[in-house]
């Protein structure tokens, strides 16, 4: 009993002074923390986004609507401003559904690649040639490429950790496998989709022909009918196959950036951006791309304004426009702040890569190891987050890199992301609540600390 007497008091003791250990920064950081996850509107937002709207093409009607919606929603937060920022994008259009065959076989799964051309009414019926990868296509050469169906069956790497260098590596295989392909004469071009997942889901997404090179019909099959086409080529090296695609490129559109902002109270002309893309491709709901990355941009200045925490810096909320298919809507916005005489935009993040647990962040080397960055390093591992590296910040904020930008990317857990990626899977219901409260969580508070101490 006497040492349970001496214990308790200790104990209380300890305890008392552990608290007042924590520093106002840590506070401030519980804080973010509490009101997100106990308060987040993110998961709501995304399902009115996903099931309300769907998938948002740039230059389609669905993503005309998103635009309309979102700047409605974020003004009905009451933040300090927001406006919409008029950017030009490209108008692709799949059309009616496209149509494989392995003639005589089975019907399969395929996807026209974003800025593909169609094909005639009646399809392209031709043969077929297999090809491993690059260098096996400069091997055949165009005098067995011309003419041809060209398949590139090039599976996704699963001997990787971070599934975006599976991607890294599999996607120039949709990115100008199709462009090589119509250097050499082939007629049309199927890809094994650029997934991580073993399913019937077919993955879209862009592709670009080098200048010169004619415009060919190209699509992306799934991973299983990939595997049928392959072992139908293994035992019989004439197969045919047939293909309808109904897409075509229209004219540009008018779309916007939406842009809302609280301003800082000490610097307010020292912007911090923080975003992800409105638009997503036309399957699915882009849910995880980019629906995720723009409702926790949006509760990153909800949390604050909520929490009653005013930034000594700008934070600007930006749901960028027409990322899959052309990054219109970044260059735009990167112009602006290249050009700016009155604003200088300090740092950029950017959520882009799911709604999934938050791990880390990647950023440029010199805001990695900047002094003042360090602190704030130490004090996220409590959350998870632990994963601070030198990479990519995104796509979107790319072009801000020229304003002199220190740019950064939230990295969550990416073992499911190539499985949705593109795809008609990329729903909703693939978004779990806590993931997605806890990454806007995390992207709050960088973005808190950001606009507390700069960049030093």
């Amino acid at each position: 009993m006497m040492g349970l007497r001496f214990t308790v008091p200790a104990l209380m003791l300890f305890c008392a002074v552990s608290l007042q250990a924590q520093t106002s920064d840590e506070k401030t950081l519980d804080r973010i923390f509490d009101e997100t996850m106990n308060n987040g509107e993110a998961y709501d937002n995304l399902h009115v986004l996903c099931k309300q709207i769907g998938h948002r093409l740039a230059g389609s009607p669905q993503a005309d609507m998103a635009v309309r919606w979102s700047f409605a929603l974020l003004q009905t937060y009451g933040f300090d401003s927001v406006w919409l920022h008029p950017v030009t994008v490209p108008h692709w259009v799949r059309g009616e559904k496209e149509y494989g065959e392995i003639l005589n076989v089975a019907k399969v799964n395929i996807l026209a690649l974003g800025g593909s051309i169609s094909t005639p009414v009646d399809g392209i019926t031709e043969e077929v040639i297999e090809v491993r990868d690059f260098d096996h296509l400069k091997e055949l050469g165009p005098e067995k490429i011309k003419g041809k169906i060209v398949f590139f069956n090039y599976p996704f790497p699963q001997n990787v950790v971070n599934s975006f260098e599976g991607y890294g590596e599999a996607g120039p295989y949709r990115w100008h496998g199709p462009s090589d392909a119509s250097a050499m004469g082939a007629k049309a071009v199927l890809i094994r989709s650029v997934g991580s997942a073993h399913d019937d889901f077919a993955h879209t997404g862009s592709t670009t022909f080098a200048s010169g090179v004619p415009k060919i019909p190209c699509a992306a099959l799934s991973a299983i009918d990939a595997d049928l086409l392959s072992a139908t080529l293994q035992g019989n090296t004439n197969t045919l196959f047939k293909m309808i695609l109904n897409c075509k490129m229209l004219d540009s559109v008018q779309s916007y950036n939406v842009i809302a902002e609280m301003r800082g109270s000490q610097f307010p002309n020292e912007i911090i951006v923080v975003g992800g893309h409105l638009d997503s491709w036309d399957v699915g709901e882009g849910a995880h791309d980019d629906g995720a990355g723009c409702m926790q941009s949006v509760e990153v200045l909800r949390t604050l304004k909520a929490a009653g925490i005013q930034p000594k810096r700008t934070i600007r909320c930006i749901l960028y426009m027409n990322e899959e298919n052309g990054n219109m809507g970044g260059k735009t916005y990167g112009k602006y702040a290249e050009r700016s005489k009155t604003e200088k935009h300090i740092a950029a993040l950017e959520s882009d890569a799911g709604g999934f647990s938050p791990r880390g962040f990647s950023m440029d080397s010199a805001l990695l190891h900047a002094a003042n960055i360090q602190p704030l390093i130490k004090m996220m591992e409590q959350y998870g987050v632990y994963q601070f590296s030198e990479g990519h910040g995104g796509t979107d904020i790319g072009p801000l890199e020229k304003a002199g930008t220190h740019l950064i990317g939230l990295v969550p857990d990416s073992q499911r992301y190539m499985d949705l990626h593109h795809t008609e899977n990329d729903v909703f219901e693939q978004v779990h609540i806590r993931e997605l409260h806890m990454g806007a969580a995390v992207m709050a508070m960088m973005c808190w600390y950001l606009s507390e101490y700069g960049v030093q």
